[in-house]
């Protein structure tokens, strides 16, 4: 389960992490069709999409609780709203792809001129599989669709979107979340650090098992990026009950001031570096030019 408000200890202790608690109560758990036989391998960790889809809907309409320690005698529980950022879909298939889509403009009869001005294709189309859909926000998060009604919306042009199961998408398949602070119980006023927002990394396949060689040597940081070192809970593949945890492989961050979340007793610093890092290799690896994560690194400093 989660963290709760009541779980923080008084005072701060060293081995508590704001940020990993912060990772920990935004990962959902899905329970998986579990098969005593499986035809094919990862099988009994097959799931449908549409069951991800419905374990944002609550955190689409009131927001995720993330319970922060402030200092050695204060907490607050903060809530976060989620909205896609970006998704990429990709079939058990081969070319051809489909040009990027812009925000609202889920279509996929748009002009492919227009489409490509802002973003480029993928250039490794024959290893990740046939692109069946994409999604790169560019709006202002004021203006953004919480992230339920955003994927019931690309559904509309989409449909599989809501039938697909794991097994039918390759292992490239992934979508990025956008993570902003709307308020905080009890509120509190002047503390600039809680206006971190982040950006998480989800692939939407249960393993890295099976990757082509374009991801290399260097690169195999990707792979172990699923969990953190201290917290064995959120691992993103099966644990043998039938559950996958989507923990995220990668991520950015925007505004996370001072040491709130950051404890450097532990290696929350070289944590997040990494996973910074690996984000930044997989769109690389891609060709994807992220709205988000470039907003992001553009003010970074």
């Amino acid at each position: 389960m989660p963290f709760s408000y009541w779980d923080l200890q008084y005072p701060l202790s060293s081995t508590h992490s704001n940020i990993q608690c912060f990772l920990e109560c935004i990962t959902p758990t899905l329970t998986t069709h579990l098969q005593q036989t499986p035809l094919v391998k990862d099988e009994a960790d097959c799931f449908s999409l549409s069951d991800l889809w419905n374990l944002y809907v609550e955190w689409s309409s009131y927001g995720a609780s993330v319970p922060l320690m402030l200092d050695g005698y204060e907490s607050v529980v903060q809530y976060y709203s989620p909205s896609l950022s970006a998704l990429q879909i990709y079939t058990n298939a081969a070319r051809p792809s489909i040009p990027l889509i812009r925000n609202a403009d889920a279509n996929p009869n748009l002009d492919d001129s227009i489409n490509n001005q802002y973003y480029g294709a993928p250039k490794i189309e024959d290893q990740l599989g046939l692109l069946y859909c994409q999604y790169n926000e560019i709006s202002s998060p004021y203006y953004r669709l919480p992230f339920t009604e955003k994927i019931n919306e690309l559904s509309q042009g989409y449909p599989r979107l809501l039938k697909f199961k794991s097994t039918d998408i390759s292992l490239y398949s992934w979508m990025a979340i956008a993570w902003y602070p709307i308020y905080q119980i009890p509120t509190m006023r002047n503390v600039r650090e809680l206006s971190a927002c982040f950006l998480t990394y989800h692939k939407l396949s249960p393993s890295f098992e099976g990757l082509p060689n374009f991801i290399t040597e260097e690169d195999e940081k990707l792979k172990c990026m699923s969990s953190w070192e201290e917290n064995p809970r959120d691992k993103s593949k099966g644990n043998g009950r039938g559950e996958i945890l989507f923990a995220p492989f990668a991520m950015a961050t925007y505004k996370m001031f001072g040491r709130l979340w950051i404890n450097p007793e532990m290696s929350d610093q070289e944590r997040v570096i990494s996973y910074l890092s690996a984000a930044s290799t997989w769109l690389k690896q891609l060709g994807f030019q992220h709205h988000d994560f470039n907003f992001f690194m553009s003010r970074r400093f």
